[in-house]
């Protein structure tokens, strides 16, 4: 068995999910209680899913050729295998247009997150956290492995560490005694970051926060098996009696963009290209959607298990 990640293990309980300080499906602030589990220490790395893939010869993806019927209006001759790729402006731009920074990058899978010419992960940077690797990737390595992904709740509960509430995994205040706690932005999004990685850090590059768990915000942004809703759905609401009695193909077309037939997961924790003028979600309470095929250059995942 492949060198897999070690798990620390979560006692379950109760706390306070959510936000109302930031945005809008962080909210409404509410009672959530989980089981215990245990959950593994840091993302999986681009060497581990190596691993993976030359014991199962599993092809992500990212690298498998394209369905028209999933991109309408899309030509055809463009539909090449890839993923998205971050990369970065000359200066100031919208920062209501993602478009302006995330190109498709032919060729681009965990391998080489930066297109087929780009450099070789592997060979560079075993150690940081796979990328480019979509929900359907990150489950099939789960299931190798004897795990599984980690629900949105889960994520949450770990990543605050046991501090109920606080804004940020090491308390509330971004930067205590002036110490950077997390690879995110420092600079002007998207052109300028002068200080710090530009780009995916080292995995527990980072402290840990009170579970002894990395890298659970920024970094890169992680699956969760939860489908995305714009808003949080408390149990025990009316809402939540609606969606416990749906069956699953119709919670996952809800969660579908206008217009697209993928259902949408819940990313957690933020990434390295989080900048508090852009996008402040390197904070535990933090959300995004995501459809299931998406793979880019800051999303990767880490497992999860069951006990008792």
């Amino acid at each position: 068995m492949v060198d897999v990640t070690p798990l620390i293990r979560i006692e379950g309980g109760t706390f306070r999910m959510g936000s109302e300080e930031f945005y809008a499906d962080e909210t409404p602030v509410h009672e959530r209680t989980v089981g215990s589990f245990e959950l593994e220490r840091h993302p999986v790395t681009t060497e581990q899913f190596a691993a993976f893939v030359e014991a199962t010869g599993y092809v992500t993806v990212a690298e498998r050729p394209l369905d028209p019927a999933d991109f309408p209006g899309a030509d055809p001759a463009e539909l090449v295998p890839g993923g998205l790729v971050f990369t970065p402006t000359r200066g100031p731009v919208d920062l209501r247009d993602w478009r302006q920074w995330w190109r498709w990058g032919a060729g681009a899978s965990w391998r080489h997150p930066f297109g087929a010419d780009g450099p070789d992960a592997l060979a560079e940077r075993p150690d940081h956290p796979v990328v480019q690797v979509s929900f359907e990737d990150a489950s099939a390595y789960a299931e190798w492995a004897g795990r599984r992904l980690p629900t949105e709740a889960e994520l949450e509960y770990a990543a605050r560490g046991g501090l109920d509430g606080a804004r940020f995994a090491w308390g509330d205040e971004e930067t205590p005694d002036g110490q950077v706690m997390v690879n995110r932005w420092l600079g002007h999004f998207p052109y300028e970051t002068s200080v710090g990685y530009a780009g995916t850090s080292p995995v527990m590059s980072f402290p840990a926060n009170g579970y002894e768990l990395f890298d659970v915000t920024g970094n890169v942004w992680e699956w969760t098996t939860d489908y995305y809703t714009e808003r949080h759905v408390p149990p025990g609401t009316a809402e939540a009696a609606v969606a416990a009695g749906a069956r699953p193909n119709l919670l996952a077309a809800a969660s579908a963009e206008p217009g697209s037939r993928i259902p949408r997961r819940v990313l957690k924790g933020g990434s390295h290209l989080c900048s508090p003028e852009y996008c402040l979600r390197y904070r535990p309470s933090a959300r995004s959607p995501q459809a299931d095929d998406t793979a880019t250059t800051h999303i990767g995942f880490r497992c999860a298990r069951s006990v008792g």
